[in-house]
């Protein structure tokens, strides 16, 4: 019995192992027009196996291109789907710059942040007033997507202040919204409590 670990190593497994004879048969074929021949019948069946390649608009080339990495590029047939440059298979991708910027407050996330450098460039205003109050109570909602519980209004205030460089202040008779009222919860109404579900001592014995 012949195990895949004995075996040679497939270049593309989706293709399969006899796509992978398939090739190196051709690539002992002396005469190039016959090679060339074998080699279009190759692609025809890996179109066949691998249906989803023919989505892309170039699925011809994707294939030709996958028939010359399976025979390490050493396949030479009359075609005009030109062969790719090993090097490009070995190439990494460009590292994507990512913007690094020291965020203290994550739960707050960063377009609020944005919208805080916006507000504090505005002149004063009762446009901006309202907007400061709207960001605060913002700032009390998310802060209570971590906290479930409750949380000082005297903390949102200096949230504020520090994210804004000190440039937005809430005057001191402004109240926040509840936090009821913040997540949706009736007036009076607590935060349930988890209670693990206890066995009914009364259904011990009794037949199925």
């Amino acid at each position: 019995m012949e195990y895949n670990s004995g075996r040679p190593h497939l270049v593309l497994p989706e293709y399969g192992r006899n796509i992978q004879k398939m090739v190196d048969f051709a690539l002992t074929i002396e005469d190039r027009d016959k090679r060339t021949n074998v080699a279009k019948t190759i692609i025809n069946i890996m179109a066949q196996i691998n249906p989803q390649v023919k989505e892309s608009t170039d699925y011809k080339q994707k294939l030709w291109d996958h028939l010359y990495i399976i025979s390490d590029f050493k396949l030479d047939v009359e075609t005009t789907y030109v062969m790719p440059s090993p090097e490009v298979l070995k190439a990494k991708p460009d590292r994507i710059p990512y913007t690094i910027r020291d965020f203290k407050y994550g739960h707050y996330g960063r377009n609020i942040q944005k919208i805080i450098e916006k507000v504090a460039e505005m002149e004063d205003s009762p446009e901006k007033e309202a907007l400061v109050n709207t960001i605060a109570n913002h700032l009390k909602k998310a802060f209570l997507t971590w906290n479930r519980d409750s949380v000082n209004d005297e903390v949102i205030y200096e949230h504020l202040a520090e994210l804004s460089k000190g440039k937005l202040k809430l005057s001191e008779d402004t109240r926040l919204q509840h936090t009821n009222e913040l997540l949706g919860r009736p007036p009076g109404m607590k935060k349930k409590k988890f209670f693990p579900r206890q066995k009914d001592n009364n259904l011990k014995g009794r037949k199925k």
